[in-house]
């Protein structure tokens, strides 16, 4: 019955979102996501009145993030046919600096503010500053994916992740317009669709009766099982690979290290071996030349829906009474994780990019602070028809990203690390990392 009630109750806030969305344009011109909308309406109900909802809903709530990320991770790769590492580099290279700069960078920051800063001063757990990373560049799905590391070390990380993942979402959004029409006011750019510009279907939200796009190919005959079960079994494959990856890795830990009471992989989330496990279905179709079976469209369209009732359950469920306990050092840490993301776009992206520096600075800005699909938006408004070489970058870019940063496996390691090893030499290492991506941004800058 609580399953009945959890699903229920999500799908009434999505709903609940979009019309709240239909309904007022100042959420329309803010761009604002309807799972936001709906998460926010999710918390005060929550809030108000959870206390009078069966035993076990908000718990379930609360759990399903970390099940709806290892779906979205799975999906990541399923259906593309990805070239070489050494043709991405060479396609996407100040691209890829961009992100990592900007990753590497809030690791830096987040993990020296609470390291120096906010642990004599606040007492805050170590693992704080991996927040900074894991919720602006990560996002809902990645804090969510978190959940059991964070409930076995430190419970009161998951409410402060999702509250960095909403704060940095909203930020994206709203700084990057404002960024957008700065641009525009300089004539950096020109080909801007801005609010006014959109008619009235776009305003919404929603496509006009006449311009629906697919939302995806079907590559089997329903008589033999309907393709949108058989992508969803593909995920759920994907997700079994990445099980089976996560609990050979923890036995031989023991096996190799049977001494050690730290483990490593114990707290290691599922997530990350999941798109390893997508890539390997992926190429092992390739080889058997069947990958015409997989289409990417259906994969991100079950990507895409699982990424909204992610972050509906989410925002909702966020502590509010942990946020209140720790509001100033959030507040210190999202301000000073934001001025990086500003002062890469501003100072580091025009000496970086040869062509198109704006655009293709704007895309990293949203995933920076929010997730991808924020600075896929921001590209959108920049670059609406793909006339410079953005989006093509962009998109090349995230095929050795999102393996590493952002919910990939240094994002999963680093903050088992902390919780193990301690905060000091994952900022080390990290610091080192980020000197490494500004010696080659450098030495594109001076090639430029």
């Amino acid at each position: 019955m609580n399953a009945i009630i959890v699903f229920c109750f999500l799908s009434l806030l999505l709903v609940a979102g979009k019309l709240i969305r239909l309904a007022l344009p100042i959420l329309q011109r803010l761009y604002l996501p309807s799972s936001i909308i709906g998460g926010g309406v999710g918390l005060l109900v929550l809030s108000l009145w959870g206390k009078y909802l069966p035993d076990g809903v908000i718990s379930s709530v609360k759990s399903l993030p970390g099940f709806l990320i290892n779906v979205i991770f799975a999906a990541l790769f399923l259906g593309t046919i990805t070239p070489k590492v050494r043709e991405i580099f060479k396609m996407a290279l100040p691209q890829l600096c961009m992100g990592q700069l900007l990753a590497w960078g809030q690791y830096v920051i987040g993990l020296g503010l609470a390291g120096f800063l906010f642990l004599p001063l606040f007492g805050v757990n170590p693992a704080f500053g991996n927040l900074l990373e894991i919720g602006f560049e990560g996002g809902h799905g990645t804090v969510g994916g978190m959940t059991e590391t964070f409930n076995q070390f430190w419970s009161d990380g998951v409410a402060l992740g999702y509250t960095v993942a909403t704060g940095g979402m909203i930020l994206g959004i709203l700084l990057g317009m404002v960024l957008i029409n700065w641009a525009l006011n300089k004539g950096i750019i020109s080909s801007v669709r801005t609010f006014n510009d959109r008619d009235r279907a776009e305003k919404l939200g929603i496509y006009n009766s006449n311009e629906r796009p697919a939302a995806g190919k079907q590559t089997v005959l329903s008589d033999s099982i309907d393709s949108l079960a058989w992508h969803i079994a593909l995920i759920g494959l994907s997700i079994l690979l990445g099980y089976i990856m996560l609990t050979i890795l923890k036995k031989a830990e023991i096996a190799l290290f049977p001494d050690y009471e730290t483990r490593l992989f114990n707290g290691f989330p599922l997530f990350p071996l999941c798109m390893i496990g997508g890539v390997i279905i992926q190429k092992l179709f390739q080889k058997l030349k069947v990958e015409y079976l997989i289409d990417h469209g259906q994969m991100q369209r079950l990507s895409g829906a699982a990424l909204d009732f992610l972050v509906v359950a989410a925002v909702a469920t966020i502590q509010l009474s942990v946020v209140a306990e720790n509001w100033l050092p959030l507040l210190i840490m999202i301000a000073a994780g934001t001025a990086w993301s500003l002062i890469a776009v501003l100072l580091i992206a025009p000496k970086l990019f040869k062509r198109a520096w704006f655009e293709c600075a704007i895309a990293e800005f949203g995933q920076g602070l929010g997730v991808t699909a924020t600075g896929l938006m921001l590209l959108r408004t920049v670059d609406p028809e793909n006339k410079t070489v953005a989006a093509a970058s962009f998109g090349y870019k995230q095929l050795i990203h999102e393996p590493i940063m952002g919910g990939g496996l240094w994002t999963a390691f680093a903050l088992t690390l902390v919780f193990t090893i301690g905060w000091m030499p994952v900022w080390i290492f990290s610091s080192a990392m980020l000197i490494v991506w500004g010696i080659i941004t450098l030495i594109i800058s001076r090639k430029k």
